[in-house]
């Protein structure tokens, strides 16, 4: 009888001892998985630019004002900006003659365009989104061009990430503004409305 409670007790002690590692098992994996979720689920504000422009310094552009939209025969734009800028356009920034502020951004979303299927009138509306434009002004930073600094983020929408554009520079969007420089090398005026 002795042997038969030994048996017991060590089935027990084993099968505890099971019990213990499936349950550890069940947490390891539950945590490898929220890492691997977590680390998979791409956090654009982590991004830079090759010239150190972080996407998290244009974080919230979501929700910022519209300054104007634009159109080229691939793309569909709108062009935001930041409380700083919107204040400076509202102040009659660039056409006062006056540069805008220090801390001054602005966002270009780009979309390849398609025709809707549901308005009852010829329209292109957003497909697919393709790019994050930047530009920040810092005088500090970028005293080569204007004070501005420019960076794309571009969109894989197969993947459902961004990546920093290996070819943004931080001088190369000026090459493009240096037409606008009278009006601080922006395109886009404070649309009326």
């Amino acid at each position: 009888m002795p042997n038969r409670a030994a048996e017991r007790k060590q089935k027990m002690e084993t099968h505890t001892a099971f019990g213990r590692i499936a349950t550890f098992a069940v947490i390891a994996t539950t945590v490898t998985v929220l890492v691997a979720t977590a680390v998979y689920a791409q956090d654009k504000y982590s991004l830079k630019s090759p010239s150190g422009i972080a996407f998290s310094d244009f974080k919230g552009y979501e929700d910022w004002s519209v300054v104007s939209s634009a159109r080229t025969d691939e793309v569909l734009k709108v062009i935001v900006a930041n409380k700083a800028m919107i204040t400076a356009y509202k102040a009659g920034v660039p056409g006062n003659s006056q540069p805008f502020p220090e801390g001054s951004m602005i966002v270009k979303l780009q979309w390849k365009p398609k025709k809707s299927t549901e308005a009852p009138f010829v329209v292109d509306v957003p497909d697919v989104f393709k790019q994050v434009f930047v530009m920040e002004k810092d005088s500090k930073r970028f005293p080569k061009s204007g004070g501005w600094g420019y960076a794309v983020f571009n969109y894989d929408a197969a993947s459902d990430k961004f990546t920093a554009d290996p070819k943004s520079l931080s001088d190369c969007g000026n090459a493009c503004h240096t037409a606008v420089k009278a009006k601080d090398y922006i395109f886009h005026p404070y649309q009326k409305r």
